[in-house]
């Protein structure tokens, strides 16, 4: 059996109370991922098995011969869609359900339950004048009565009113009310029985959360005149990740709050997102937040530089950037693959083609009005671009990666004639040990360096300023970040440092190989060719699993020691230094090469190369001559193939090595049920995206059919990873998703009880 791996990075968009509908998707997200966990497990989640998700994977094992399992390894969220990403990657980390979630939406995302408790009684008394304006202004429109069910309409009416009622010119909506409903679902996970991750102990889960800095932050740019310059920049992205390789926690919930919280104040609805708002809410619970400092410098770093991350004020993430795909597409790289890998970005988009906010002009030929136009202008437009850029830069990574197997495949065979003929034939016999081993890839080093000629030139001094611009935004990171000015100083500093040691002089970067000097430096800082070259490796053997002379169990414990090494490598990279060590760091641009020598005894990667070569003859040492010789063909000549693709690729997705591909989830693309996507099965779409705020009736069919598309979807995503020439019969597949449908019913019927009539229908038309 080969193993296979679908590792899903999700892109949730705002769309207001549509958050409801994308919150039952990122539900079955969340039950597929846990089933592929379930199957793969020795002690499988009872809960799990016999489920749709479960027999699916049963299914593909039987007829492909493949393993799948399903990975939730990137998230990114924007507005409401980043409320749904915060909490499904803590639920994968975690373990924990998401109910709580479930009960958030459909109890408290209410007009009622979220309307600013602190307005005044004077401010109420006035506004509720207006209130039969309220009312006629929705019978002459149609409002209500075109577009809302007869059934829901009474309710709509009244808290339409309430609305009116709010304070005038401020937000309805309470900013410490929706803060304090975000932190009680947040414990009430963390009451749940301990679950159990939802990802390998190897794999990084990495969360992107779009916030608008609403003033701005000052960023100084080099220009050549004049030399510098000062603009404000508006957007920030919130960023958590889990390493998989340590017990530290991935997230205090408090920065999880602050980052659902921040990313959805949507304009006019909500108040703006403040850092004192927040620390109110926690004094006023009792509740402490130790990583306080620590994280705002961080998440607010651009502010940090210049100290005023208190006074940020944050707006809605959408604004600026409503589908994040830039930071999701940056986070593939080092992405450990132990197997072979089709990586996945999937998009849920509840309302294709459709605007959230659209106040007229967009639908007919007549122009714009004033209002409509200047808000198209400041938010409409710029929340609703295309994700076409993003596509390209995807397609583009794509083809490179396409690209650079090609070269591998073309070049495999004379590089490995090259290895032999310098080694001899006879090394293949030897027991490979830490010195022959170092010896062999002594050698090989240098023949790749005559064999390549003057590109070998050109590629040391690329690999040498991808070393060098690495240690410094190591040295940056780790002496307390600052503006762009500062990075920019510590960059010039390091590189003062490498110019000054001759390091990158043409003496000592030379067609046929390097200085001493500049071996030394890549041997103390060069982390990337380490893991570049035993990634490489584990994919040779993930590609030889079938033809393998000797057991799985040889090939998983070998597989299993180049994981743990390329973990360690990463374990290298630090996350905190003591007062020494920062002191030099910040005294980098004054004095550049202490801080050097602090980072290199730091990092200390010598004594863990001479690990490795322990590690990994001992375990080519006991694999079949014909598979040893191929992974150490491998080995030892990957120096030819980096100085080939590494200006290529240059480190861009070059750990999963496969190409990517796309995929959306949407009531548009969810057709085995019903078709005639948003309209035909949404309610939020009414009152510009706000439709669900007004009626617990359609935030329960909103969330009902959020499950079932998403399970349509998934199904149909997980079976488009079947090898090539690989298929499953089309009935067997109907019938698994008639039963997916069938248990999302059971489950929640008890819950949503105000959508008897919908079950009916559903029922009818599932069959």
């Amino acid at each position: 059996m080969r193993e296979k791996e679908l590792r899903i990075a999700l892109v949730c968009y705002g769309g207001i109370s549509l958050a409801v509908y994308m919150h039952g998707v990122t539900k079955e997200v969340w039950r597929l991922a846990r089933a592929s966990r379930a199957y793969h497990s020795q002690r499988p989640d009872p809960a799990m098995v016999g489920g749709a998700y479960y027999r699916l994977l049963e299914k593909i094992a039987g007829e492909s011969q493949v393993h799948l399992r399903v990975l939730v390894d990137i998230l990114a969220g924007a507005s409401a869609g980043g409320i749904n990403a915060v909490f499904l990657s803590h639920a994968i980390v975690t373990g924990q359900p998401l109910d709580p979630l479930t009960d958030l939406w459909l109890e408290s995302a209410d007009v009622d339950e979220l309307l600013d408790s602190e307005s005044g009684l004077v401010s109420r008394l006035a506004k509720s004048a207006a209130v039969p304006f309220a009312w006629m202004l929705s019978k002459r429109s149609g409002a209500v009565e075109n577009t809302v069910d007869e059934e829901q309409r009474d309710e709509i009416r009244a808290k339409l009113a309430n609305l009116v009622r709010a304070r005038w010119m401020s937000p309805p909506f309470g900013g410490p009310r929706f803060t304090n409903l975000l932190l009680d679902a947040f414990e009430t996970m963390a009451k749940a029985p301990p679950g159990v991750p939802l990802l390998p102990v190897y794999q990084p889960l990495d969360l992107f959360v779009t916030v608008t800095d609403f003033r701005g932050h000052p960023q100084r740019l080099q220009l050549n005149s004049p030399p510098e310059i000062s603009e404000r920049e508006h957007r920030v992205t919130l960023s958590f990740q889990d390493k998989g390789d340590d017990d530290l926690p991935f997230a205090d919930p408090i920065e999880l709050v602050f980052a659902a919280r921040a990313t959805a104040s949507f304009p006019g609805a909500f108040p703006p997102f403040t850092v004192g708002e927040l620390d109110k809410v926690l004094a006023d619970r009792g509740q402490k937040w130790p990583g306080r400092d620590a994280f705002l410098a961080r998440a607010l770093s651009g502010r940090a530089a210049v100290g005023d991350y208190e006074d940020a004020v944050l707006i809605d993430g959408s604004v600026l950037a409503n589908a994040p795909f830039r930071p999701c597409i940056q986070a593939l790289a080092r992405r450990p693959a132990r197997r072979q890998v089709d990586r996945r970005f999937v998009y849920i988009d509840p309302k294709p083609g459709r605007r959230s906010v659209n106040l007229g002009g967009g639908a007919t030929n007549e122009p714009p009005g004033f209002v409509a136009t200047v808000i198209g202008a400041l938010s409409d437009i710029p929340r609703e671009q295309p994700i076409r850029d993003n596509l390209e830069t995807i397609d583009h990574l794509s083809s490179r990666i396409r690209r650079q197997r090609r070269i591998i495949r073309a070049m495999r065979a004379e590089v490995e004639g090259a290895v032999e003929d310098a080694l001899g034939a006879a090394f293949f016999f030897l027991g490979p040990t830490p010195k022959r081993l170092g010896a062999w890839r002594s050698k090989a080093n240098d023949l790749a360096a005559r064999a390549a000629g003057y590109a070998y030139a050109a590629y040391a001094h690329l690999k040498l300023a991808n070393v060098a611009e690495e240690a410094a935004a190591m040295i940056f990171r780790l002496s307390g970040g600052g503006e762009r000015t500062r990075r920019d100083r510590v960059r010039r500093a390091v590189w003062r440092a490498v110019t000054e040691a001759g390091l990158n002089a043409p003496e000592a970067v030379r067609s046929d190989g390097l200085a001493e000097e500049t071996i030394a430096f890549l041997r103390d800082f060069d982390m990337g060719f380490r893991t570049r070259r035993l990634r490489f490796v584990v994919r040779r053997l993930t590609r030889m699993s079938e033809t393998m002379e000797g057991s799985d169990e040889e090939r998983d414990r070998v597989r299993a020691l180049l994981n743990e090494m390329l973990v360690r490598y990463h374990m290298r990279e630090p996350r905190a230094v003591d007062a020494n060590t920062r002191r030099a760091f910040e005294s980098v641009e004054e004095y550049p090469q202490p801080a050097l020598d602090a980072l290199a005894k730091l990092l200390d990667l010598r004594p863990l190369d001479h690990e490795t070569d322990e590690h990994l003859s001992a375990a080519l040492g006991v694999l079949d001559k014909t598979d040893r010789r191929a992974l150490l063909l491998s080995y030892l000549g990957y120096p030819f193939y980096d100085v080939a693709t590494l200006p290529l690729l240059q480190g861009e997705g070059i750990d999963e090595f496969d190409p990517i591909k796309v995929d959306r989830i949407s009531p548009d693309d969810a057709v085995a049920i019903r078709k005639g996507g948003t309209a035909a099965t949404l309610k939020g779409i009414q009152f510009n995206s706000f439709g669900a705020f007004f009626s617990r009736a359609y935030r329960e069919n909103d969330y009902l059919w959020g499950r079932l598309h998403g399970a349509d979807r998934l199904i149909d995503i997980t079976v488009s990873a079947l090898p090539d020439g690989v298929t499953l019969d089309a009935d067997w597949i109907r019938d698994l998703k008639r039963d997916a449908f069938r248990a999302i019913l059971a489950e929640e019927r008890d819950r949503l009880k105000a959508v008897p009539e919908l079950f009916e229908q559903l029922m009818h038309e599932i069959g």
